[in-house]
């Protein structure tokens, strides 16, 4: 029985949806691709990924690329519109499909008006109590605190120091006033010295990445990044943005590197925690074309 595909992700705009799905190792020769009006099939056994569309394409002009460890694959839609989501009733076959709608005399009659109180529990966090991430939320919290409180202060060359200069906080406001005057290389070492007295602050590293990429020292952004993104977590709504931006530096090193679909990765799992972001949304297409080759390298 073949795997589902359920990592996938896509975007559109009102002409057309960009998907892109993870090949797994699996050889290129081996993916099979169909495409019709409303319904699209990739197949790379064992896995297999199987959509009945929302709305219907021009399958003749859409295209699909298969390389770099990732099939993508641009689908052009029949009338210009934004689709509401991926899949016919999110995903599920629909016998609408292939048969006539049910009449009317079919249908349940409508629910009568009523009015329903609702009372909301007091959230200290932002997200609703059915979505809650109470405990991922108090994790996070609690690893910030202990984070904050692990100073390492004993070593011999920090002696001399002022006090506010054993504070990881000062030193990476001090980073932070040197980035903006373009000083990266005196922030970096702002920087180094309060991971050096604080290793647990995933600030510290996602600052660093930006000054290493301003001074395209690329390998180093991509490692900074990725040690951001490994202490920031759980992921919660309070570090949202940190991730963001952790994920949108390491993109921007990969595509530096030429690596554009590491970097496309980074960009989409951006998109996910901001979706209505349009300076992530432009530069997401803007990468996706050079791999499709519509759009030079930059």
């Amino acid at each position: 029985m073949p795997l589902q595909v359920s990592d996938y992700s896509w975007q559109q705009t009102e002409a057309a949806v960009f998907l892109s799905l993870p090949l797994r190792g699996v050889s290129v020769r081996d993916a099979d691709v169909f495409c019709a009006e409303s319904y699209l099939k990739v197949s790379f056994p064992p896995f297999l990924f199987e959509v009945f569309l929302y709305a219907p394409i021009d399958h003749e002009r859409s295209t699909a690329k298969i390389g770099n460890g990732a099939v993508l694959l641009s689908l052009c839609k029949k009338e210009a519109a934004m689709w509401e989501t991926l899949s016919l009733q999110g995903g599920r076959k629909s016998e609408n499909i292939f048969f006539e709608k049910l009449k009317e005399d079919h249908l349940p009659a409508p629910r009568p008006v009523c009015n329903i109180k609702v009372n909301f529990t007091p959230r200290v966090f932002p997200t609703a109590l059915r979505e809650s991430q109470v405990a991922e939320e108090e994790e996070w919290l609690h690893k910030q605190a202990e984070a904050r409180k692990a100073m390492n202060t004993d070593i011999p060359e920090f002696s001399d120091l002022k006090e506010e200069e054993k504070n990881p906080e000062w030193l990476k406001e001090k980073g932070n006033k040197l980035f903006v005057t373009e000083d990266y290389l005196a922030a970096i070492n702002a920087y180094n010295l309060a991971i050096r007295l604080n290793n647990k602050l995933p600030l510290l590293y996602l600052n660093r990445a930006a000054c290493h990429l301003k001074l395209r020292n690329l390998h180093k952004a991509i490692e900074d990044s990725s040690r951001a993104l490994e202490l920031l977590t759980p992921p919660v709504a309070d570090n949202a943005g940190a991730r963001m931006k952790a994920h949108v530096r390491r993109g921007a090193a990969f595509c530096q590197l030429e690596l554009y679909v590491e970097g496309l990765q980074d960009y989409e799992a951006a998109l996910k925690i901001d979706p209505a972001n349009k300076t992530l949304q432009n530069d997401a297409e803007k990468i996706r074309n050079v791999i499709q080759g519509t759009e030079l390298k930059s």
